[in-house]
């Protein structure tokens, strides 16, 4: 006869770590494009957009957002492909949290 034995093995899980998502100013690329990707890419609404393109034109960058790795490095992918078709050397960084 078998007998069953149950294990209690306890795995902690742990939050991915996260990553914040900035954009650069540079003197080339339009606001109106910042705005933009703002609102395609990071799905800001327009003031939202508007006033973080503003935080980057006076401070030099401006936060977008915060996710996961893989999320972030898509994102900053997403923002060179872009920039790249539109000929603006707009760039995205992603930093540790």
């Amino acid at each position: 006869m078998a007998t069953k034995v149950e294990s209690q093995e306890s795995t902690a899980l742990q939050e991915p770590k996260l990553y914040k998502v900035f954009l650069l100013n540079d003197d080339y690329t339009t606001m109106d494009f910042v705005v933009d990707v703002l609102c395609e890419v990071f799905h800001k609404s327009y003031e939202e957009a508007v006033n973080i393109m503003l935080k980057i034109h006076k401070e030099g960058k401006g936060l977008c957002g915060v996710y996961t790795y893989e999320i972030a490095e898509t994102k900053v992918d997403q923002v060179h492909r872009l920039a790249r078709a539109h000929e603006f050397p707009l760039k995205a960084v992603m930093e540790e949290e």
